[in-house]
């Protein structure tokens, strides 16, 4: 899950340690320390350490060996601080041979994360400047894109990791891992922090209140909507509560056949009445059974539509107006990227949803559309499908989200 955006990112953190390497080699300004490089997603596992446990100490100087001695060995020998073992190369051969492999530093060891080798310090202080990110986030901005995700969420993704990054001091190179790392981190979850109320705590008001929770879910056909009304029955069936079916879907041949088989299977009541009879007419005697029955929530299925179909958007609209739901749900495909994000904002113009859900959301390696969703029409999340089954479904939380993307090794991320 995420695969796309987690190499995405951490191939911006390796490009910025690259220019800084490079510009301090430049300027005579680095040196090769001992102790452990810290891979981009290592900071994931380890956020809740001590600082000064994930950047490794410096390595000290050797008592027999004075410091001026040192600053020679360095200067003639500049990428080998082992006169020893390398003897036999010239100090010019070693300095071709590094530049040619510079950056296929294959670690010897990784336990946790750290890898030994690879790490540099700098002999003076740098500072992240403009000149460093400027073509490195442009190349992330247009890879995101390519990722499904929306322009003004790529837009404002690059824009905040400038923000935090510009500025920033730099003593050794896992320092710019880090500092990458909680940058790209900060600015996604801005993203997909949506502020909003859950479904379930809005049931738990109306129960409170003696009244029904009554949910209409809008979307285009083959989304997984009638799915996801099933999933949902069973979901909040085990949590104890009633739910009841609106079949308000009368248009489409074989669609209330379709919401009855997954309301049998989960065991709730369905509100049905003849094919192509009003949509409005069906719901409304569901919230009126679930009001007699005393069943605390309704889950009105519509016809999916294309977001562009007037007539059909304005028959929506008839059953809100009926129905009066306390909730109007977008279910979009998380694998459609920027078109569920496009449907999701055309029906909220047209019908004003209140919250989304995605599918097939285990197989969004791009996760575009996951990203871009919820920010683009300014409303939250609620729930994610994760699979087949009716229990394959799953309240949103944001965190969680974020830790899927954050989470996860370098070396399970890498590119084939």
């Amino acid at each position: 899950m995420f695969d796309s955006l987690k190499k995405k990112f951490s191939r911006t953190s390796e490009k910025l340690e690259e220019e800084l390497i490079e510009e301090a080699k430049q300027e005579d300004n680095i040196e090769e320390e001992t102790g452990g490089r810290f891979s981009f997603f290592s900071f994931g596992r380890k956020k809740d350490e001590e600082e000064e446990n994930l950047l490794p100490e410096a390595e000290e100087i050797p008592e027999e060996e004075s410091p001026e001695e040192e600053v020679e060995e360095k200067k003639s020998r500049f990428w080998n601080r082992n006169k020893d073992e390398d003897e036999e190369e010239s100090p010019e051969e070693e300095v071709e041979e590094k530049k040619s492999h510079f950056w296929n530093r294959t670690p010897k060891e990784s336990v946790d994360g750290e890898a030994t080798g690879g790490v540099f310090s700098f002999a003076r202080e740098k500072t992240i400047k403009e000149k460093h990110v400027e073509d490195i986030l442009f190349e992330l901005e247009m890879e995101l894109l390519q990722g499904d995700v929306a322009m003004e969420v790529a837009t404002e993704v690059v824009e905040s990791v400038r923000e935090n990054l510009v500025g920033k001091k730099i003593k050794r190179s896992n320092d710019v891992t880090e500092y990458t790392y909680y940058a790209l981190r900060d600015a996604v979850k801005e993203i997909i922090d949506i502020p909003g109320k859950s479904m379930t705590e809005m049931l738990e008001e109306k129960v409170a209140e003696g009244e029904p929770l009554v949910v209409m879910f809008v979307g285009i056909n083959g989304t997984g909507k009638t799915t996801t009304i099933g999933k949902l029955a069973n979901y909040y069936l085990k949590k104890g509560y009633t739910p009841v079916i609106a079949a308000s879907d009368t248009f489409r041949a074989g669609a209330i056949e379709q919401v009855t088989h997954h309301a049998d299977n989960v065991g709730v009541k369905i509100i049905k009445h003849q094919k192509g009879s009003d949509p409005a007419a069906v719901a409304f005697d569901a919230v009126e059974h679930a009001r007699a029955q005393g069943k605390e929530l309704v889950l009105i299925d519509t016809a999916g539509r294309m977001q562009t179909n007037t007539n059909l958007m304005d028959e929506m609209k008839k059953i809100k107006r009926v129905a009066k739901p306390d909730l109007v749900i977008f279910v979009g495909d998380a694998i459609t990227g920027n078109d569920a994000t496009e449907q999701a904002r055309k029906f909220n113009e047209a019908i004003d949803i209140d919250g989304v859900i995605l599918t097939k959301a285990d197989a969004d390696s791009k996760g575009g559309s996951s990203l871009s969703i919820g920010y683009v029409i300014k409303k939250p999340i609620l729930f994610l499908g994760m699979g087949q089954g009716y229990d394959d479904i799953m309240e949103y939380d944001a965190e969680w989200m974020l830790n899927q993307i954050f989470s996860e090794s370098e070396e399970e991320t890498e590119e084939d």
